[in-house]
């Protein structure tokens, strides 16, 4: 009776408690934590609930009765058995001793050719190797004579005299005027084919030495000259005629 009466007090005790811990963190939810009403009420029956029963089942449980626990005996590990010897290994008979056969007599010539026995030694023919002609080496084929660069990288497209049939009419490429013309003439151009034939590093050397930059290719002096280096007209060529 008095023990039944113990386990109802521990678990009235408890719950208790868990009640106290409940109010006491939705106050505090509601204070600090800035939660409404049902916010903290909620989680304060939640604490009520998870704290009363953890803590009724750790204050009401049964303890054990004295004696109940007993420690477990050691257990008895049997005797292993020695093992047995190993049996020795029996040991490799002898290989019995090669005998040795003695002829009862000689035989016939055994002792003419014991005496004609003697020290030689083979020795092997030496024979010259071939001598191996020295190859004669090969003659180096003439390289070509590079031709020698003209004065100041002057291309070599360009000339110091037009040809026999006259120079052309330069003044008919669109840009060049009398007195470009006549500059033209002096560095060594005199015929469209030599104009319509520039690369670019004629291109450089003769714009280096005009007096306005790069007028040969913002006029396009290449394809004019090509066309009336094949006999026919542009555009301005055409009007300078009719002029």
């Amino acid at each position: 009776m008095d023990n039944r009466n113990a386990k109802t007090e521990l678990f009235l005790g408890s719950w208790g408690v868990a009640a106290a811990v409940g109010v006491l963190a939705a106050v505090l939810l509601w204070l600090l934590g800035n939660w409404t009403f049902m916010q903290g009420a909620f989680m304060g029956l939640v604490a009520f609930i998870v704290i009363g029963a953890l803590v009724s089942w750790i204050m009401t449980r049964p303890l054990p009765a004295p004696g109940e626990v007993k420690g477990a005996a050691p257990a008895r590990t049997a005797a292993s058995p020695a093992p047995a010897p190993k049996a020795a290994a029996p040991k490799a008979a002898p290989a019995p001793a090669a005998s040795k056969v003695v002829a009862s007599k000689d035989l016939p010539g055994q002792a003419a050719l014991a005496s004609e026995k003697g020290s030689w030694k083979y020795e092997k023919a030496e024979t010259a190797a071939p001598k191996v002609a020295p190859k004669a080496a090969p003659k180096s084929a003439a390289k070509p004579a590079k031709k020698a660069a003209a004065k100041d990288g002057r291309p070599a497209l360009l000339s110091d005299k037009p040809r026999k049939g006259g120079a052309d009419d330069l003044k008919l490429i669109s840009g060049v005027g009398p007195k470009l013309e006549q500059t033209l003439n002096e560095l060594g151009v005199w015929h469209f084919d030599q104009v319509a034939a520039f690369t670019k590093p004629d291109i450089a050397w003769v714009d280096e030495r005009l007096r306005f930059k790069g007028r040969i290719e913002r006029d396009d002096w290449m394809s004019q000259a090509k066309i009336l280096a094949e006999g026919g007209e542009t555009e301005f060529s055409r009007k300078k005629s009719k002029s």
